[in-house]
């Protein structure tokens, strides 16, 4: 089972897309480290306050997949520079 998710976050004291791009990559890092999940960021590349990222995970059963997911999107709360406001979930 494939779970993905569109994750769209806010960086309120990014003032370029050096300082966004910056902050995206050690997110990024972080959770291809800690996790077996693939990351990208899908829209808004081009804008410096916003951004939305794919997070994709395999799993042989849901329960383990949510609760995996779960712990990737407590990572991403846990940066204070971003506010995660969008989060949808999908199983393909």
């Amino acid at each position: 089972m494939i779970l993905f998710a569109s994750v769209e976050c806010l960086f309120y004291h990014c003032r370029s897309l050096k300082d966004k791009r910056a902050l995206l990559q050690r997110m990024i890092a972080r959770l291809r480290q800690k996790f077996n999940v693939s990351v990208s960021e899908i829209e808004y590349q081009d804008a410096w306050q916003r951004t939305k990222i794919g997070i994709a995970l395999v799993a042989s059963a849901k329960k383990p997949a949510e609760q995996e997911m779960q712990r990737v999107l407590q990572i991403i709360d846990s940066f204070p520079e971003l506010e995660r406001t969008v989060t949808n979930l999908e199983w393909l």
